[in-house]
């Protein structure tokens, strides 16, 4: 039996804490906060609940596997499971609306033929087909294995091109996939905003997120009755059960090496706990900015320094009135200005006009009685404009720990993203009783970063592989959204089975299965 610490405890870290306890180790989680979750947090006020992370699960079998794993007990057995029908609404700029179904490629076709013109359905089945083609090629070694040592084969898209005339060449971007091959500015947009919600500027992002829409459609939108904090609480309640200790509100500023390996960590408040190996499931950029793991120069940072910048927005709006019966649990309201938002999520500044996503679940525990709890979130860019001041009250840190936006920023922001909500929510602005806004600098409280990040990507030349499980200091593995496969519940959780698999298994571990 091994002594295993576990630094932080967001969901990557508690599934492989789990799934180690199950093999027979002593696991101890110490977290900074005073609560886990990570960026899976619940925000309440006057009974009213919002979801402050995540508002949807996308491949449940991840979680399915987990709670079957680590106590023969079905995920819906552990939490109160639902399919989200439909998946979505999309408004478009030119204010075309389109209702697509849950997990139905008919269905699909069928709705953008009636919503968008004969033919629309038909181009998006064929971006599907290629689309399943770069999953095919990449979900292996991108979700469910290792990252191996050479990574070069995920360097390369396998995004698939056309196969006749200019089309021969290969689409670099997804922007540049909704261009040449969906050629409607209302699909492309729809491409895009697979990409926005992970973080992604779709100008800069490889063709190869395109298993992004692949992966929603074909696996579906799932909700967590009580919110998505619910899952993370029924995570919590397994490791528990397994015998994981939890330390919360202990800081670890410290990973002690003996002999050159991990043998242990240390803690704010000046105590050691000692350690055979060690999980670290905080930001990895966190790690090596405040020195937890050592590291020389910025260039040894083991994750993807390429990727895009990005945190979120959220506006959580607590309003008087029901939700009207045949309203969407998700629309995503486009901007009218692509350019500038991309323009702006280059940049690091607020753009004028975002694309919003707007939540508004059906679920009598998030509010009052007769009343309506909704979510508004937007994706920014969380880097300095180019040559900005470090802000006041910086106190001498790296940039890298503020976030650029002033208080009257954000709220003018907000009122954009809640206006643009509107097309979502009708009569929102008769309907507010009031409104939270949460912003990078919140993300960073909670987690450590202020960005969210993504889930790996093949191409791009291999910048958007997040940092391997196995890390450069022998003993130290990697958990989370930060390490391979990246970000998201589901990525989340497929780190944490790696990390323990490398763990349990050795050199030997091959992969999930």
């Amino acid at each position: 039996m091994a002594r295993i610490v576990v630094i932080g405890a967001g969901m990557g870290a508690m599934a492989a804490a789990a799934r180690l306890a199950v093999a027979g180790h002593r696991v101890r989680v110490y977290e900074r906060a005073g609560t886990y979750g990570g960026a899976v947090r619940r925000f309440e006020r006057d009974g009213f609940s919002f979801d402050t992370g995540p508002g949807l699960l996308h491949l449940p079998a991840v979680w399915r596997d987990f709670f079957v794993k680590t106590g023969r007990e079905p995920l819906e057995q552990c939490v109160d499971l639902v399919q989200v029908d439909p998946a979505g609404r999309h408004v478009f700029a030119d204010g075309t609306a389109v209702t697509l179904p849950n997990a139905s490629r008919a269905g699909v076709v069928s709705a953008l033929d009636g919503a968008l013109g004969a033919g629309a359905g038909e181009r998006w089945g064929d971006f599907l087909v290629r689309a399943r083609e770069a999953w095919d090629r990449s979900r292996r070694p991108l979700l469910e294995e290792p990252l191996p040592a050479d990574a070069s084969r995920l360097a390369r898209d396998p995004y698939p091109a056309l196969g006749g005339g200019l089309l021969r060449r290969p689409a670099r971007t997804l922007a540049e996939v909704g261009r040449r091959e969906l050629r409607d500015p209302r699909l492309a947009a729809l491409l895009e905003s697979h990409a926005l919600a992970y973080g992604f500027d779709p100008a800069g992002a490889p063709a190869s997120a395109a298993v992004l829409p692949y992966m929603e459609q074909t696996f579906g939108s799932w909700y967590v009755r009580g919110g998505m904090r619910a899952l993370a609480e029924a995570v919590h309640r397994r490791c528990l059960a397994r015998g994981v200790e939890f330390v919360l509100g202990a800081e670890v500023v410290g990973i002690r090496i003996e002999g050159g390996r991990a043998a242990g960590v240390e803690l704010a408040d000046g105590g050691t706990a000692a350690a055979d190996h060690v999980v670290a499931g905080a930001p990895v950029p966190a790690l090596y900015r405040d020195r937890v793991l050592p590291w020389r120069s910025r260039d040894e940072w083991p994750h993807n320094r390429s990727a895009p910048r990005t945190g979120r927005v959220t506006v959580c709006l607590a309003l008087r009135g029901a939700r009207e019966a045949e309203a969407a649990h998700r629309t995503v309201v486009h901007s009218p200005d692509r350019a500038g938002e991309s323009a702006a999520l280059a940049t690091g500044r607020l753009c004028d006009r975002p694309t919003v996503v707007v939540l508004r679940p059906d679920d009598e525990r998030l509010r009052p009685g007769g009343h309506e709890a909704v979510t508004v979130t937007a994706t920014v860019s969380t880097a300095l404009p180019a040559g900005a001041p470090v802000p006041a009250g910086a106190g001498g840190r790296s940039p890298e720990s503020r976030w650029g936006a002033g208080e009257a920023q954000v709220e003018a922001f907000a009122d954009r993203m809640a206006a643009a909500a509107e097309a979502a929510v009708p009569d929102l602005r008769e309907r507010l009783l009031w409104r939270e806004v949460r912003t990078p600098e919140d993300t960073f409280r909670e987690t450590g970063a202020h960005e969210v990040p993504g889930p790996a990507l093949a191409g791009a030349g291999g910048m958007l592989l997040p940092a391997a499980n196995v890390s450069p200091v022998p003993g130290v593995y990697f958990a989370g959204g930060w390490s391979h496969p990246g970000g998201g519940l589901a990525h989340s959780g497929m780190s944490g089975a790696l990390a323990a698999g490398l763990i349990v298994e050795g050199a030997d571990f091959r992969g999930s299965r």
